[in-house]
């Protein structure tokens, strides 16, 4: 069964989309890949694009930059493709991501007390939100999902979560993982007032046999 940072992977290319040139996003953001911006050009030229089977230069890279830079903004990813311009490998992509998905994992847990004890649900939902918003955004523009979250309130959690931008399907499915965070909590305490509860059986049986135990 994959783990809940696959999961996330495997959404975030879902919502994002996974376009291996350079284009702009709705804000006009030079992007690529999984939503990947970047910032300046400084930070495209520090990936491994390639045109065709090599490794594309510096030069090239900026010279693309600059052509997408100068298009208009929010247009459909495929606007901006230019044949036989500069690409990324789709195995860079889901490097770039997974990388850039534990940094903000590793903020998220440096920041949320108990992070690792969370739900997989709910982790899925914070990374998707540190993903889409930026790690520092969450923290400082949701406070009251991170309090829903340290009371371990998850219906107040998904009430708090909606996001301005993401298409409805995204915030619904973000407001469902929270959601899910009850059925998970409710099954872990189940399952611990019934070992709990097994355990009591057991040693209340050996404690009958054993006063009926013959002795030797």
């Amino acid at each position: 069964m994959a783990t809940y940072l696959e999961q996330s992977l495997a959404k975030l290319q879902e919502f994002e989309g996974s376009v291996p040139w350079m284009y702009r996003d709705t804000r006009g953001n030079v992007t690529v890949g999984v939503g990947l911006m970047l910032a300046e050009l400084t930070a495209a030229q520090r990936l491994p694009f390639l045109l065709g089977e090599r490794a594309a230069s510096a030069s090239e890279i900026a010279v693309e930059f600059h052509r997408v830079d100068h298009l208009p903004m929010g247009r459909p990813s495929l606007f901006y493709r230019r044949e036989g311009g500069p690409e990324l490998a789709q195995e860079t992509i889901a490097h770039l991501l997974r990388g850039v998905l534990l940094e903000f994992e590793a903020t998220l847990r440096e920041r949320i007390v108990g992070y690792d004890g969370l739900p997989d649900g709910v982790k899925m939902a914070l990374l998707d939100m540190a993903y889409n918003l930026g790690p520092a955004a969450l923290l400082r523009e949701y406070p009251k999902l991170l309090h829903a979250i340290s009371n371990g309130a998850w219906a107040q959690a998904a009430a708090a979560c909606f996001r301005l931008g993401p298409g409805a399907a995204r915030n619904e499915w973000t407001r469902q993982m929270f959601l899910k965070g009850v059925v998970s909590t409710i099954r872990a305490e189940g399952e611990g007032a019934l070992k709990r509860f097994g355990y009591g059986v057991v040693g209340f049986v050996a404690t009958i046999v054993s006063r009926f135990r013959p002795s030797r």
